[in-house]
């Protein structure tokens, strides 16, 4: 299995798996013209992707899933709430295929395993990518570390970990208090630590690296990121920062 990020944070995301044959993309918050570049730095065609998934209806997830079926003929995978509430508005789409909240997709050898989260947006779901007995989560949007979220990454070979922020940065940011309240509350974002926290609490040694995801701009930096997990597990565990504004590199699942 083959991922990169082609973006990661409040300003937008999108996140390429390859496995089995199928070419996956999971949510559109970049433009089309900045996806097609991303892609073709590592030498992958958009107009090739089998499938377009979108986890939830919040902006820097959908707001050119329209776009990215009009421009590049890629098929959409929702839960009718997501398409319902997407904003903006995407327009009319000619290929939108429904899946519920909570169920798993299959592109030919892969299964893609949809998991409600807390998050507070219509239906948000988060994923796991199966094929061959590996297993890839893409978990950001997370709300809380919510009952059942450290069992499933112990059982992950590999993760994007939300670690949207850094609670002394928010705290004293430019955000208002009733934003503030909202990031750390259970519908909000995972905080540096309790990232941290979950991968810490692995024990089955699966989890061979962990790609910390949606760094908010204003409330965290990389290297603060990096530091709450690595004062719980130490400089040599495998970690990456999925960037805000550019491709990341390929990872091997």
């Amino acid at each position: 299995m083959i991922t990169f990020s082609l973006q990661s944070g409040s300003n937008g995301n999108s996140v390429y798996v390859e496995a089995g044959g199928q070419r996956l993309l999971f949510d559109a918050g970049i433009s089309g013209a900045c996806a097609k570049n991303r892609m073709a730095d590592h030498g992958r065609d958009i107009c090739n992707v089998d499938a377009l998934i979108i986890s939830h209806h919040h902006a820097d997830h959908v707001r050119c899933a329209g776009i990215f079926q009009r421009k590049f003929g890629l098929p959409i995978y929702m839960t009718r709430t997501t398409h319902k509430h997407a904003y903006p508005p995407l327009g009319d789409l000619s290929d939108v295929r429904y899946f519920r909240s909570g169920s798993s997709l299959s592109f030919g050898p892969v299964t893609v395993h949809t998991l409600r989260t807390p998050h507070d947006a219509a239906d948000a779901v988060a994923f796991v990518v199966e094929y061959e007995q590996k297993r890839l989560g893409i978990l950001t949007d997370l709300g809380h570390p919510f009952v059942g979220l450290a069992n499933l990454l112990d059982d992950l070979d590999a993760a994007y970990l939300e670690s949207n922020y850094d609670p002394g940065m928010l705290e004293t940011g430019p955000y208002p208090p009733h934003l503030q309240a909202r990031i750390r509350g259970v519908g909000g974002h995972l905080s540096n630590e309790e990232s941290a926290e979950l991968v810490c609490g692995c024990r089955s040694g699966r989890l061979k690296w962990v790609a910390l995801a949606h760094l908010s701009e204003s409330n965290n930096d990389p290297e603060l990121a990096l530091e709450a997990h690595r004062q719980q597990m130490g400089e040599s565990y495998p970690y990456h920062v999925a960037p805000r504004d550019q491709v990341s590199s390929l990872m091997l699942v």
